[in-house]
């Protein structure tokens, strides 16, 4: 690694474990460290850097505790795969493009689709009567090839009957429904809230049952008002983190 050559400053006030600790977060941050790949073990830490063990290990359970390695028994120390960062809650764009805009590589595992009957909860959310068909869209989706979130779309069938000649493995939900101003989607609410993993999202999301799930409810609106998208995402809460930015009110 390229801070072999880097020795700590031994005459300054600062820790000696707390220096160890900037070291290696520069290294992630510069990608020096991968995300899973394996850093050094405590003993050639010590050697490096001619340090006790103690003082290792105090910098690697701190920067276990703050999420940046995680420790596999009888194997070692590994990096943990960066979150996904979004701010989707305050922009208005399809999956792909916000992985894209984050440098990665988005893919689309399509689970189900189909036409069915809309209950009582997805009619009440789309403002149309209960036993409507509607299109059911079940969708994995990943970034670099990693499971970050399952979503479950609800779309009314009359108001965007072309939805069935797409590929929606590939095609983008939203690039589809812009193709036509009455489901073009103006804007969106959105809900989010905390809540425990189910098997479900065990078996979708390679994640403990019970470990966090951040949960949106969205409804998409086009320029009328009228619904015509309402989702369901859960997003893996060790994987993803989301921005907002909030200004001053307007006096």
């Amino acid at each position: 690694m390229s801070f072999y050559n880097t020795q700590l400053d031994k005459n300054v006030p600062i820790p000696l474990y707390y220096q160890l600790k900037e070291l290696i977060i520069s290294e992630i941050k510069k990608g020096n460290y991968k995300g899973n790949s394996m850093i050094p073990t405590e003993k050639e830490f010590s050697d490096i850097f001619s340090i006790s063990r103690t003082t290792v290990r105090q910098a690697i359970t701190e920067l276990v505790q703050e999420g940046w390695l995680y420790r596999v028994k009888s194997k070692g120390t590994f990096v943990t795969y960066p979150k996904v960062s979004q701010d989707f809650i305050q922009r208005l764009e399809s999956f792909n493009e916000q992985i894209l805009r984050l440098g990665r590589t988005p893919s689309t595992r399509l689970l189900d689709f189909r036409e069915t009957e809309a209950d009582e909860k997805t009619a009440a959310n789309l403002d149309i009567p209960a036993g409507t068909s509607v299109f059911f869209l079940h969708r994995l989706r990943f970034a670099d090839d990693e499971p970050i979130v399952v979503v479950k779309t609800f779309l009314p069938c009359d108001a965007c009957p072309e939805l069935k000649k797409h590929d929606f493995s590939k095609a983008s939900l939203y690039a589809v429904l812009g193709q036509k101003a009455s489901s073009r989607i103006h804007h969106v609410r959105r809900l989010v809230e905390a809540v425990a993993a189910t098997e479900e999202d065990s078996r979708y999301l390679g994640l403990a049952a019970g470990e966090p799930i951040q949960f949106f409810t969205s409804i998409g609106y086009n320029e009328a008002q009228k619904p015509v998208e309402y989702s369901l995402a859960r997003y893996r809460g060790d994987k993803n983190q989301f921005e907002v930015v909030v200004y001053p009110k307007n006096p």
